[in-house]
């Protein structure tokens, strides 16, 4: 399955429009990435993968731009 397209807006919203990662990526330097995610440029990521339990819930989507996506290791196309 996939996030509908109302929770993957709701995230975004939730998220201030602004990349939520606060992963180590080379793509920012700790922190919050703060990436403005315009249409076309960020993802919805599932915290815990569908596999490992994970829903298509709003509380399991988590706003990315495409940089920190492809740095999670889950990123697909």
């Amino acid at each position: 399955m996939a996030f509908s397209e109302e929770t993957k807006e709701k995230a975004r919203k939730n998220a201030g429009y602004t990349c939520e990662c606060t992963r180590k990526c080379e793509h920012h330097l700790g922190g919050r990435c703060g990436t403005y995610l315009a249409a076309g440029t960020w993802h919805a990521h599932h915290k815990t993968p569908l596999a490992a339990g994970g829903s298509d819930a709003l509380s399991n989507c988590e706003a990315l731009c495409i940089p920190c996506h492809e740095k999670t290791g889950t990123y697909r196309v």
